[in-house]
């Protein structure tokens, strides 16, 4: 089996709320369907290549018949061209900011926040081209 495309669905207790920190990263909403209650019940998203989804914590329940555990629920890394300044433009916007940017050994820069449910994403800066 070759799979043709693949993106990480998050789950999300709110769904906009959630998504809308990937669009302050740099997503950019492609598609919403409802949920139950009328608001949104899944949101899929894109940056250049990168895909995600975000739905409501009910779907694994309703789909699948699993129970999602509590958070944070998964890690994102996300490649930004400037570390510190996206950290700044969310700290801006009151995003909870986990570990402040660090170069590391392997030669990123690496921060990490957190998203409205407490998730992990990693900031990074791809190393410098050496010269």
């Amino acid at each position: 089996m070759v799979a043709l495309r693949a993106f990480p669905v998050l789950y999300a207790r709110d769904v906009e709320g959630v998504a809308g920190f990937y669009e302050r990263l740099g997503f950019i909403e492609q598609a919403r369907l409802p949920g139950p209650d009328g608001g949104a019940g899944f949101i899929s998203l894109r940056r250049d290549a990168a895909e995600l989804a975000v739905t409501t914590e009910a779907s694994p329940r309703m789909l699948a018949g699993v129970e999602p555990g509590p958070g944070p629920r998964h890690e994102l890394f996300v490649y930004v061209e400037d570390v510190d300044a996206a950290v700044a433009a969310l700290r801006e916007r009151g995003e909870r900011i986990v570990r402040e940017p660090v170069d590391m050994p392997w030669g990123e820069r690496v921060a990490f926040a957190a998203d409205p449910e407490g998730n992990l994403v990693s900031l990074a800066s791809a190393p410098a081209a050496s010269g």
